[in-house]
């Protein structure tokens, strides 16, 4: 549900902690669902198409599972569905998570004293009147030189594996070694706090 006395409930379709982070940050209450996809399924060749429509098939994965079930149906509130995909652009070429601890260092190899794009979307569906709003937004983050025990560090953590790119900004490991991030951090964590808010008013109207 929302925040205290709010009209409306929310439902966060993500398993990304960081996300669940900035929604709470955002004061939302809500309930977390995942949305079983095959994300390697879903193709496009610009990062804004990609994540856009791997927002929307979460979003359709959950709307299926909730449609089976009556008390939900019945339910007289207004719910807005959360769903969001974030990939990173590396020398022109998209990110997504890692398939191996091999490609992980490899991504984060690539990083030091570089440069990275991160490109977010975020889709909010009104399941009581079917309204979609969607929209996206882009992060570049600049790296200093990450010292190879860093990146070691890292991939013996194993957390990069479920991050796009490998890239986890806030990161206790990785924060030190950013140099300037010319967007705003909950893009690269991914959920754009402004963009999310905008798009939740958008879907209540």
């Amino acid at each position: 549900m929302a925040s205290m006395g709010s009209p409306f409930k929310i439902i966060l379709g993500s398993s990304s902690m960081a996300r669940r982070h900035i929604l709470a940050e955002m004061g939302y209450d809500f309930t977390v669902m995942t949305a079983d996809i095959d994300e390697k399924a879903i193709r496009k060749e610009k990062p804004e198409d990609l994540v856009t429509a791997l927002a929307e098939a979460k979003a359709d994965a959950i709307l299926s599972r909730l449609q089976n079930v009556d008390s939900f149906v019945e339910d007289v509130h207004t719910t807005l569905l959360i769903t969001a995909d974030t990939v990173v652009v590396y020398e022109g070429r998209i990110r997504e998570k890692p398939s191996s601890k091999d490609e992980a260092r490899h991504f984060i190899e690539g990083y030091s004293g570089g440069r990275a794009d991160v490109v977010g979307s975020v889709l909010v569906t009104n399941l009581k009147t079917g309204r979609r709003e969607a929209g996206w937004e882009r992060a570049e983050v600049y790296f200093y030189d990450i010292p190879a025990q860093v990146v070691q560090s890292l991939i013996d953590e194993g957390i990069t594996l479920n991050v796009a790119g490998g890239l986890m900004l806030e990161h206790p490991l990785t924060l030190p070694f950013v140099k300037e991030v010319i967007g705003t951090d909950d893009t690269v964590m991914g959920l754009p706090k402004s963009l999310t808010e905008r798009l939740i008013q958008e879907a209540l109207t």
